[in-house]
């Protein structure tokens, strides 16, 4: 490093600079966040995003929300998207393609990747297990939910309850295998008395975001499986090697205060690396389930 290089350096430190890395080989880099919640309400993180990666990075970068996971998925494929925060069920879909590669995972809380899909059920059911509800209606939160219908059916295989075909119904019963549009629609189908057990995610039960105290109040656990993948953060494989790891430095740098305000605002949880195999392996076994399980 030359003495002028230094001398900028410590000025950077000195002034509380956010130190700049080697810049990229790319010109722009486009990140791409899952759409999930109202675009326009994500503006200002969006901007926050674009100046913390863009200092970091020395780099211009922007930030967008597309309509759908579609677009990150072919972003990747014809390059003009370079880094893509999804869920590890769109990542897996994708992995064979070659087209992205796993970055960072959300850690929850105790170190946590992962989370747990539960099977609730009204309070005063009488229902103590899930093979109990052989020939009963049950709703599933949708037909794409990682844990509102590709874990707890890989587990309901994983019994014995549902076999290779991943045929539903010869289970739960003809016109019982209900879907929703979502976790809540899921649980209203319980609460309403059409269906007896609702799959979605333990944090809709367990957190008071989703549903009233009123409605969970009503309701219990039936049973818990997993573990879900948490949502990753994917680059597009064809990215330098370089360049990934510049991009893997700058986004750890968001655990480290006072940038966690901004990571939990994007990404919900502090980012983590992980082994690609081991995140999404349910995954694996439990997509091709899901496949003959819809085609049918």
């Amino acid at each position: 490093m030359t003495f002028r290089a230094i001398a900028l350096a410590c000025l950077g430190v000195a002034l509380g600079l956010a130190p700049v890395q080697a810049r990229l080989s790319v010109g722009d880099l486009v990140v791409a966040l899952k759409p999930d919640k109202n675009p326009d309400a994500m503006l200002a993180e969006q901007r926050a995003l674009e100046g913390f990666l863009g200092e970091r990075l020395g780099a211009k970068v922007k930030v967008i929300v597309p309509l759908s996971t579609a677009v990150i998925v072919e972003g990747f494929a014809n390059g003009t998207i370079d880094l893509g925060y999804l869920s590890a069920t769109d990542l897996a879909r994708i992995r064979t393609q070659g087209t992205a590669t796993l970055l960072l995972a959300g850690e929850f809380a105790g170190g946590k990747t992962s989370y747990r899909s539960y099977w609730l059920t009204l309070r005063d059911k009488p229902y103590t297990a899930i093979d109990q509800l052989r020939g009963k209606p049950v709703a599933f939160a949708s037909r794409t939910s990682t844990s509102g219908f590709l874990i707890p059916l890989l587990d309901l295989h994983q019994r014995g309850l549902v076999g290779a075909d991943a045929a539903l119904e010869p289970f739960f019963g003809k016109g019982n295998v209900l879907f929703g549009v979502g976790y809540v629609s899921a649980v209203e189908r319980v609460l309403s008395g059409d269906a007896e057990a609702a799959a979605v995610s333990d944090y809709v039960f367990d957190q008071d975001k989703h549903l009233s105290a009123e409605q969970r109040a009503r309701l219990r656990v039936l049973q818990s499986q997993g573990p879900v993948p948490s949502h990753v953060l994917a680059v597009r494989a064809s990215l330098p090697p370089a360049d990934q790891d510049a991009l893997r430095t700058a986004l750890l740098a968001l655990n480290e205060a006072p940038h966690t305000t901004l990571r939990d605002r994007v990404f919900t949880t502090k980012l983590v690396p992980v082994s690609a195999d081991e995140h999404l392996r349910p995954l694996a076994a439990a997509l091709p389930l899901a496949e003959r399980a819809l085609a049918r």
